[in-house]
């Protein structure tokens, strides 16, 4: 059983596809911690989603994860929560007064549409990364350094969105 918490971090373009292909290759149990979405579907035959909560379920792969309940998996079992420990209001009322008391409107909205930002920023930065692969980028010195640093900088976006989305659902807990 091989045991790996966020292998990817730090990594160049070329590392990450070796490692990735070694990865994929390993006859035996994997344990990957990653939030990279890209190498968790090349590499894993199961998602294993855990909640926060000290829920877990299984999925066959991050895009099955996303489009199920696991979209807002935390908040949702925190509000089911909620509902059950609370002798009175419904589910919209629990979910009203925990967003109230804790974030402010804007936060909220943020939190909302802070998924698909992430989605986006990760769909332009396998866009760049598709770029870089490129025969006539890879022979340009100039234009590979300029797609290194594009992508360097929305990796950049990415991690800052995610830290700000850990951010906003501390808020909720």
């Amino acid at each position: 059983m091989l045991l790996l918490d966020e292998p990817t971090n730090d990594l160049d373009i070329p590392t990450l596809e070796g490692a990735g292909r070694k990865l994929a290759g390993i006859p035996r149990g994997l344990v990957l911690v990653t939030h990279d979405r890209y190498m968790l579907d090349r590499v894993s035959t199961v998602v294993l989603g855990l909640d926060g909560l000290g829920g877990a379920e299984r999925f066959a792969d991050y895009s099955q994860w996303e489009a199920g309940s696991g979209r807002n998996w935390p908040r949702a079992r925190a509000i089911g929560r909620l509902e059950t420990q609370s002798p009175s209001g419904s589910a919209n009322a629990a979910k009203e007064s925990l967003t109230k008391k804790k974030l402010s409107y804007k936060e909220t909205r943020e939190l909302e549409t802070i998924e698909q930002r992430i989605a986006d920023a990760e769909r332009e930065l396998q866009t760049k990364h598709d770029i870089l692969l490129e025969v006539g980028t890879m022979s340009d010195g100039a234009r590979l350094h300029a797609v290194s640093l594009e992508m360097e900088a929305a990796q950049k976006t990415i991690d800052q969105l995610y830290a700000r989305w850990a951010e906003l659902e501390q808020k909720l807990s």
